[in-house]
């Protein structure tokens, strides 16, 4: 499914500037139909799952339980 500029700004809550920008520079890949630019909505596909991957390992990163260290004494 493709997407105009303004379209896609929207789906990633970017601004229409940005997201022209990241076109012009060649990080968002686009078709140009002699009007405007087309942008295919599966490329953002692999973005949101590394970001979906990368929270579920902050989440369980902080989750995991602190080991004891073997080398405290209890002195009183």
């Amino acid at each position: 499914m493709y997407l105009t500029i303004e379209e896609t700004a929207d789906f990633l809550s970017i601004p229409k500037t940005k997201i022209s920008a990241l076109v012009l520079q060649g990080r968002i890949r686009a078709i140009h139909d002699g009007e405007r630019y087309l942008i295919n909505k599966e490329q953002f596909t692999t973005h949101f799952d590394q970001v979906d991957k990368y929270r579920q390992m902050i989440i369980d990163y902080l989750n995991e339980p602190i080991p004891e260290d073997i080398d405290v004494k209890d002195e009183d």
